[in-house]
């Protein structure tokens, strides 16, 4: 069963804790720089949306690269960098219409959300499941019926 980042930017408080476990998975520190998801702070609004490759179907990075460095992991579905393959062209971080492959300078290489092989940092950090991990096929029927709800979906007078 494939599994997806599901993002609900409603339940987000802008902890950062999901950028702290996201660094330290990848690198061993904790430095939101160093994160592979961002949490972008809406200041007029006081909104804060976390967000992070979304490993698209279409793969505008994957078809991009000249080198062919990003691959799709059989086991997660998730577009993964190989930094020995790649040659910091960032081609691909043009390709993307998301904005969400970067390039290090330290490195000269791209990084990006790789799903930590299936067990994902910032899903578990989350303190308030605004980020999740869910079936690809999860269809957000519960959110639905939640809006409904809220709408006057009552049941029908006998």
């Amino acid at each position: 069963m494939q599994k997806v980042l599901h993002i609900n930017p409603e339940k987000c408080t802008g902890c950062l804790q999901c950028e702290m476990a996201c660094s330290y998975e990848n690198y061993g520190v904790y430095a939101t720089s160093k994160s592979r998801i961002k949490v972008f702070d809406f200041h007029h609004t006081g909104r804060k949306v976390p967000y992070t490759c979304t490993q698209c179907d279409e793969a505008w990075c994957l078809h991009a690269c000249p080198v062919e460095a990003i691959t799709i992991d059989k086991m997660t579905g998730a577009k993964v960098v190989s930094e020995t393959t790649c040659v910091g062209c960032k081609v691909c971080t043009i390709a993307c219409p998301f904005g969400t492959i970067n390039y290090v300078q330290e490195t000269g290489k791209v990084q990006k959300c790789d799903l930590c092989g299936g067990e994902p940092a910032c899903a578990e950090a989350c303190p308030t499941q605004a980020i999740t991990f869910v079936d690809a096929n999860w269809t957000g029927l519960d959110r639905m019926k939640a809006w409904a709800d809220k709408l006057g979906n009552q049941p029908a007078a006998a």
